[in-house]
């Protein structure tokens, strides 16, 4: 056998290594999520409203200023224990203040409220559509999660009881 084909299969069996690794972590969430951000981020501006309402855009700011503080104390809170992926990283803990103590999934909750505030911000119909859709992955990415979180947390079945997922109080 060659010192270049073993380099070559070292390297295939590296990149499958890192691919299962991705997979297991929760990676193929991670992807879907940030393709449905991008296109809302891209779609809204090319499909804006032709008709200007004021209202919306003042509701945009106000939501654009609630989804950065909820994601800015959410990040702030979590601290070492934030990551990109449903699966908790190692020698994480279980965290309860802060926002969470009001919301289980304040990140994922400022990334709705940022997503309806960028498609009232531009008026755009398919934007909205997507952001939808988007609510609707982030609920099903939570759940997931959320299983994970039980599996590695005994408390964190109290904790749901408590505190709702998304919207303090309702859901």
């Amino acid at each position: 056998m060659s010192l270049a084909f073993s380099w070559q299969l070292l390297q295939a069996q590296c990149r499958q290594s890192m691919w299962r690794r991705f997979r297991e972590r929760g990676g193929v969430w991670v992807l879907a999520q940030s393709l449905l951000m991008v296109l809302i981020l891209a779609l809204a501006p090319v499909t804006q409203g032709t008709t200007s309402i004021p209202v919306a855009r003042t509701t945009a700011w106000g939501l654009f200023l609630l989804g950065a503080v909820l994601g800015i104390g959410g990040a702030a809170v979590l601290r070492h224990n934030r990551t990109i992926f449903p699966r908790p990283r190692e020698g994480s803990q279980l965290v309860q203040h802060g926002v969470y103590r009001w919301i289980r999934h304040p990140l994922y909750t400022s990334v709705m409220v940022l997503a309806v505030g960028w498609s009232l911000f531009w008026q755009s119909w398919s934007a909205g559509v997507l952001t939808l859709i988007l609510v609707g992955f982030l609920n099903l990415k939570a759940r997931h999660e959320e299983s994970l979180l039980r599996a590695r947390f005994p408390a964190y079945g109290t904790y749901c009881d408590r505190v709702k997922r998304f919207i303090p109080g309702v859901f």
